[in-house]
């Protein structure tokens, strides 16, 4: 399921595939209730607010060229998904670079 605004890049979403809900900004819409049940099922809140906080992340970073993008959003993306700063941001990479990769094979036991 993918929730967007109606922005026309989404529209082949549904083409391609995925399930696809969008609320209208120029209507003055942020958020559906759906179903009903007072939960807000349809919303784009979230994602906009990732792209807010990284653009201002990005800001003082002027100049980075496109072949080093993807590791500046590879560890924003890692950042925003731990949650964590300071000393428990570097514990959390820490155990992420020590965690053995699922493609290394077990070694056999002696």
């Amino acid at each position: 399921m993918v929730y967007t605004d109606e922005y026309n890049i989404y529209a082949r979403l549904g083409e391609w595939g995925y399930t696809h809900r969008t609320v209208c900004h120029a209507a003055g819409e942020f958020a559906r209730d759906e179903d009903g049940d007072g939960f807000c099922e349809v919303h784009v809140n979230t994602m906009e607010g990732f792209w807010s906080l990284l653009r201002s992340w990005l800001r003082p970073h002027r100049g980075i060229s496109q072949e080093k993008l993807p590791l500046y959003l590879g560890f924003f993306e890692f950042v925003h998904n731990v949650r964590r700063r300071g000393k428990a941001l570097l514990g959390a990479l820490i155990g992420l670079l020590l965690r053995p990769s699922p493609e290394t094979p077990d070694e056999p036991e002696s």
